[in-house]
């Protein structure tokens, strides 16, 4: 069995990953958003079902809520039921996507009336940063046109920087606007923040508290997303990760289902670069699970961001040095391969066990019961989903 070192596991305890709160709802495709039973009604039962992750993993202490979507009456009471569970409330994410008066923008959009009204749901979601302990407001916005000759692209540039900066503005302290970039969609011509260059020009002209958030899922197929990772550490501007995977397009799929080498790769730049634990660089989940249960697909993405930060960490920096320097390829390239094809899940196992906690976390939760109390419990009410 491999052994992980002290360091490693040291390194290991420490890491956090934040869960989303709207993984727990019912998702689905273009054409369907599918029910299932135990899904939660409301923000209160969606950080239940987080705080089960983080009692079998360890690995999940903060839960990232959606405005309008986790809107509840006193965030004091919801914040205080998080803690009670053993987790606490992250980022907040805003939404400029489903309202009829964002057809053609709302940061960006030509009527500076419309354009007020995203800004006061930014001023909204600030406030309840400051009642729920949040440092963190992330925006995606699906802003974009279908034509060309449709927009003045340039001017919808210089109008989401004046939002940006009105919003920017209305934050304090330590908390931080995290601006996230999409490739296409739901445009089909233009988006407005398609790509991490976009993105970095808009935070970097707002100030050091504006930062860029990397959704793996995305980018064009072939992107070289740790490039992108190592650049962004490099400028001082990566603020946070979306975790996920993709086949084709933002899938939004359990991360490292599809491509685990990459999710090696993009978290091996993040320790190159200083980001892993870092309080600066914060690690989440963006994900929604269609078919499979939502509790599991989460205990099973945290645990592969776990699999894979223990490879990233058997990488021997000095051999790697030692080859890059002298120029062998073929050296090089095996101490990489070495670290990822490195099997540490049993050392993980036993390491949890010497902790208290599960050595196999999805078979824990299976005999837990806890799914077959939601799904006897949760009879009535109107099931949480894309909406709500």
């Amino acid at each position: 069995m491999t052994i992980l070192s002290p360091d490693i596991l040291s390194t290991l305890e420490a890491q956090g990953i934040e869960l989303p709160s709207w993984a727990f709802g019912n998702s689905g495709t273009r054409f369907k958003v599918f029910a299932t039973p135990g899904t939660p009604r409301d923000p209160f039962e969606k950080i239940a079902d987080a705080a089960e992750v983080n009692r079998v993993t360890a690995l999940a202490p903060s839960v990232a809520l959606h405005i309008p979507w986790d809107k509840v009456g006193s965030y004091d009471d919801l914040r205080r039921h998080a803690e009670d569970l053993g987790v606490r409330l992250g980022t907040i994410n805003s939404n400029t996507f489903q309202d009829d008066d964002y057809k053609f923008g709302a940061l960006t959009h030509v009527d500076p009336k419309i354009r007020q009204k995203a800004i006061d749901h930014h001023f909204e979601c600030i406030d309840i940063m400051d009642a729920t302990g949040s440092r963190d407001l992330k925006i995606w916005l699906a802003e974009g046109s279908n034509y060309p000759g449709q927009a003045d692209m340039r001017a919808r540039q210089d109008r989401l920087h004046e939002s940006l900066a009105t919003i920017y503005e209305r934050l304090s302290g330590e908390q931080r606007l995290v601006l996230e970039y999409k490739f296409f969609e739901p445009a089909f011509y233009h988006t407005d923040v398609p790509d991490w260059g976009t993105s970095y020009a808009q935070v970097a002209a707002l100030g050091e508290r504006a930062m860029v958030c990397l959704d793996t899922g995305h980018h064009a197929p072939g992107t070289n997303i740790e490039f992108i990772v190592m650049q962004l550490l490099r400028l001082g501007k990566l603020g946070s990760f979306d975790f996920n995977s993709r086949f084709y397009a933002d899938d939004d799929l359990i991360v490292g289902a599809a491509d685990p080498f990459q999710l090696f790769r993009i978290i091996f730049e993040v320790i190159r670069g200083g980001g892993l634990n870092s309080p600066d660089v914060a690690f989440m989940l963006d994900q929604c699970h269609n078919i499979e249960k939502k509790i599991p697909g989460q205990i099973r993405s945290v645990l592969n961001v776990q699999e894979m930060t223990a490879r990233a960490l058997l990488v021997d920096r000095a051999a790697l040095a030692a080859a890059q320097e002298a120029g062998d390829v073929l050296a090089a390239n095996a101490v990489f391969m070495d670290a990822f094809y490195t099997d540490v899940r049993p050392a993980l196992a036993s390491w949890r066990e010497s902790r208290g906690l599960p050595a196999d976390p999805m078979a824990a939760y299976a005999a837990s019961g806890y799914q077959e109390r939601i799904e006897a419990d949760r009879v009535g009410g109107v099931q949480a989903g894309w909406g709500a």
